[in-house]
């Protein structure tokens, strides 16, 4: 789900619900046209520090594919704060956009309604052929065994940033590369009067990942191999506990951080409050704000053994941008020829370069543009030690439901309220509760 999102919070459960029952995104023949072929609607996520680095991005790019094809783009660049719940509405009323972005940690989720284009081999022939794509980026585009909802257009991985002064000041040579040496670090960061690590505690997307990560450190998973809700199992209240306890035990994480859901953890890093982020592709976000690249440095996300990679040793979900088409679109020619050109070797080029991401496209990510030492951090990660989130179609209500829990388990923590296992435990508890049956 995008490389600076917000929350995506509201009435997903009952949203959902009415989605899965619509017939074609709601359209009365369950199909599409070409009645309009000289227009599209696009809702983008938002990707850059603010909705209007985003339009100035994306719009000289669809004037382009105007010229090209004769298609006008009209653009509506979409907060992640609202994202989920316009595509979950526009499901139900057959009322949306032609193309959407979205997070791809949602594909499955919005599978399910049977509102989106499904890409099956004469779609995907239309782009250029499914074999474009890097594997990774295509696990997260659906249920397997099904034809995808979407087609990758930006991939990412989480990364820990740390400001290159701050460590220096403190003492400390190297990255932390176990979470035994990010606390210890940050005792001597706090000695120097500064802040260790930002979180987005209120923010229930960026809870799901870190949890989701934590988990797979634990050996646990949030779902069984028959895509149950499994929350209260002992790995997952672990790895809850032990994310939350950054702030409630380990005092890593500031108290304040416990209200932060709209970024203000990067803006706190590139400011030099703060000494590490955990944040996806976040170099154009920290450009934008002011900070050099020279100030800091990327490693890969911290694990128990101190070396990424498969099982217990994950470090980041696959993070990533998907591009759908709804399937009553009134230009479904033009939508196709809109993802062909989106996902062009070009414009691949272009919009990653421009949001520091991972083309999702085999030839343009193997560009020497995308060599660089944060790129390289990020492309290993998603090759090695990267695992998708599960593709399962209450995953959007896991992710309003457990991400809520690790938010109200962070303002307890902020409070100075006790943070239990048996706590974390009722805390999951609930969210089980009230997730729909599969």
């Amino acid at each position: 789900m995008r490389s600076i999102r917000a929350a995506a919070v509201g009435a997903v459960t009952l949203s959902l619900a009415l989605a899965a029952s619509a017939c074609g995104g709601g359209s009365s023949t369950g199909g599409g046209s070409n009645d309009s072929p000289k227009t599209l609607t696009y809702w983008a996520s938002n990707q850059g520090a603010s909705i209007e680095v985003d339009k100035k991005v994306l719009q000289p790019e669809l004037d382009k594919f105007e010229k090209q094809y004769g298609i006008t783009v009209k653009l509506e660049v979409v907060p992640w704060s609202d994202l989920l719940n316009r595509i979950l509405t526009a499901t139900t009323s057959g009322q949306g956009p032609d193309v959407l972005n979205i997070g791809n940690t949602w594909s499955a989720s919005l599978q399910a309604t049977g509102a989106l284009l499904p890409w099956d081999a004469k779609n995907f022939a239309k782009i250029g052929g499914k074999d474009r794509f890097v594997d990774s980026a295509l696990g997260s585009t659906g249920v397997q065994g099904q034809d995808p909802a979407a087609v990758p257009l930006y991939s990412m991985a989480y990364a820990l940033y740390y400001n290159k002064k701050i460590f220096a000041d403190a003492g400390i040579a190297k990255p932390p590369a176990t979470w035994d040496e990010l606390v210890a670090d940050g005792k001597k960061i706090q000695a120097k009067g500064k802040q260790v690590i930002g979180a987005e505690g209120a923010n229930v997307s960026e809870n799901i990942h870190h949890v989701f990560v934590f988990a797979k450190q634990h050996g646990a998973d949030f779902f069984t191999a028959d895509g149950k809700p499994d929350f209260t199992n002992d790995g997952v209240v672990a790895a809850v506990k032990q994310y939350v306890d950054l702030m409630a035990k380990d005092k890593v994480i500031p108290q304040g951080n416990a209200e932060y859901a709209q970024n203000q953890s990067v803006s706190d890093f590139a400011k030099g409050k703060t000494a590490m982020l955990l944040w996806q592709s976040a170099s154009a976000n920290l450009k934008s704000q002011g900070m050099s690249e020279d100030a800091y440095g990327i490693a890969p996300v911290p694990v128990g053994s101190g070396t990424p990679g498969t099982g217990t040793q994950v470090n980041s979900m696959v993070a990533g941008i998907n591009m759908a088409v709804f399937k009553n679109s009134h230009n479904l020619d033009g939508a196709t020829k809109f993802v062909k050109f989106m996902t062009s070797d070009d414009e691949q080029k272009i919009l990653n370069k421009a949001y520091s991401s991972i083309p999702p496209v085999k030839s343009a990510q193997a560009d020497p543009s995308f060599n660089t030492p944060a790129n390289a951090v990020l492309k290993n990660t998603l090759a090695t030690s990267a695992a998708a989130l599960p593709q399962v179609a209450q995953e959007s209500q896991f992710e309003t439901t457990v991400g809520t829990a690790v938010k109200e388990l962070f303002a307890d923590a902020a409070a100075g309220r006790a943070v239990t296992t048996d706590s974390v435990k009722a805390k999951l508890e609930k969210a089980q509760q009230q997730m729909p049956a599969k």
